[in-house]
């Protein structure tokens, strides 16, 4: 396309058709239901006016596919806007790309191995190789032919009654398979619940720090996102006096990430009904993001929020890729925790399912193999996995209270992260938490995840579930890096 061709975006026609629920005698939407019909203009730089697509054809034909005048065609499309959207926000809001683009800095001829400490996929490192049954699950399923066709959208019968029956092993009341549907990983599960919850003029809570993802999907779908914070001083609770000052009667929802991504932290029973008691006065429902959940390691037990339907309806995020360290598997769940069935008039069920029915799918043969995943992974598998996490945690909180220019305010005690804060103050020559990860990446190969990212300029996010030796390596790269460049009288600088 030449610099010279002006460009404007396609009229369109929209027909919206909005849904409202009501909970607690607050009525909050679901969903907006669009079609609109729009054809991109086609431009001939030689003409005035644009030409209709059937002129343009008939043009080309009778010229042999160019103009009678020997020029070629200029072609004008106009990116959608939405999709355009989507494109900036996974510039901006993904660990992925951030990742990538920290990993750029790294000297590719340096004599030492790179260090990922950025991100949650320990699936590398053979200590942290997933359970044997799993394995043998996914090899049976495959293997016997019976997985090889398209699956329903919302997943298999089979695979939805063994994720009901997990999750129920741990509530006070049963889910049926009817409350679940799979999803393409975690990802997806979150794609599925925002998209279902966006209309316009609605907004939702996101905590800060937190997983970008969400406001990625939310700024996606013109979702308005609020921000709620976590108190470091506080194990990284969650700010309850601020949630009702920052909620109105458009909000439509709360996120919570337990155990937590990027805090590390997991909240205790009491400041979960807490959580519950103030979404019910809210009239709001609480997407709970339990794919850490069980990866614990502290004084604080694991607690699905979940235990709260009865209070509030909640929507569970989970899948099988971080406790059973098989994210490439890409299996997630949507599940209504709804016991009280404050949902059922606002058809929420058949919003997903008709979400998922235009949408990808897990793929089947792993789908077939969850059930006996589920069902057959031994407790040694899980034990030895926490007993990993468990030493790495330890190693990592050690490491970085020796570390001068860091702070850690709370000690890991779930998920395979932990959030630090930069003094900077103490550095010379680094400007924020992106310049700080770019120079160690340059100088010591260790990848780290800016805080700005999560929500959090000037911190960083550290992962630790890595073999202990690389750990102790990188840890001690990160010191040497911070003592190079340590400033020579950081009190004038304070």
């Amino acid at each position: 396309m030449h610099a010279s061709c002006c460009c404007a975006p396609p009229e369109s026609v929209s027909h919206t058709r909005r849904i409202s629920y009501k909970y607690s005698g607050t009525s909050y939407p679901t969903r907006t239901t669009t079609t609109s019909s729009s054809a991109p203009e086609f431009t001939n730089k030689k003409q005035s006016t644009a030409m209709a697509p059937t002129t343009a054809a008939a043009a080309a034909s009778s010229n042999g596919g160019g103009e009678s005048d020997g020029s070629s065609k200029e072609w004008r499309l106009t990116a959608p806007t939405r999709g355009g959207a989507m494109a900036a926000a996974g510039d901006k809001m993904s660990i992925r790309a951030v990742r990538y683009k920290i990993s750029a800095s790294v000297d590719d001829r340096g004599p030492r191995p790179v260090l990922p400490l950025a991100h949650g996929d320990p699936s590398v490192f053979p200590e942290f190789r997933t359970a044997a049954e799993a394995e043998d699950a996914v090899a049976d399923a495959l293997r016997s032919g019976d997985f090889n066709c398209y699956p329903a959208g919302v997943g298999l019968p089979a695979a939805r009654r063994a994720v009901a029956d997990h999750l129920s092993r741990d509530l006070p009341y049963k889910l049926s398979s009817d409350d679940i549907f799979l999803t393409a990983g975690g990802t997806q599960a979150i794609e599925v619940v925002i998209s279902i919850l966006a209309q316009p003029g609605t907004n939702i809570l996101l905590p800060r720090p937190g997983y970008p993802n969400y406001e990625a999907r939310a700024a996606f779908n013109n979702l308005e996102v609020r921000h709620f914070d976590l108190i470091p001083e506080k194990g990284w609770e969650i700010d309850l006096n601020s949630l009702e000052s920052i909620a109105d009667k458009n909000t439509t929802a709360i996120v919570i990430i337990n155990p937590n991504n990027p805090c590390g932290n997991v909240y205790t029973y009491e400041h979960l009904s807490k959580v519950a008691e103030v979404a019910r006065k809210l009239g709001i429902l609480v997407i709970t993001d339990e794919v850490y959940g069980n990866l614990v390691f502290g004084s604080s037990p694991f607690v699905p929020m979940g235990c709260f339907g009865h209070i509030v309806p909640i929507l569970t995020i989970g899948s099988l890729s971080k406790r059973w360290i098989v994210p490439g598997w890409r299996l997630g769940w949507v599940a209504i925790c709804d016991p009280k069935k404050t949902l059922q008039e606002t058809k929420i069920a058949t919003l997903i399912t008709n979400f998922l029915n235009v949408s990808t799918d897990p793929a089947t043969f792993i789908q077939g193999a969850l059930p006996n995943i589920l069902k057959n992974t031994k407790e040694e598998f899980f034990k030895r996995i926490m007993d990993l996490l468990t030493e790495t945690s330890d190693i990592c909180y050690r490491g970085i209270k020796d570390i001068k220019c860091i702070t850690c305010p709370h000690k890991p005690e779930g998920s395979m992260f932990v959030m630090v804060k930069l003094n900077l103050y103490l550095l010379e020559g680094i400007h924020d938490d992106v310049d700080f990860c770019c120079q160690l990446a340059k100088e010591e190969s260790v990848i780290l995840c800016p805080g700005s990212v999560l929500g959090m300029k000037n911190w960083v996010r550290i992962t630790f579930a890595i073999d202990s030796s690389s750990l102790l390596d990188g840890l001690e790269r990160i010191k040497s890096f911070c003592q190079r460049h340590k400033k020579k009288n950081p009190l004038n600088y304070i």
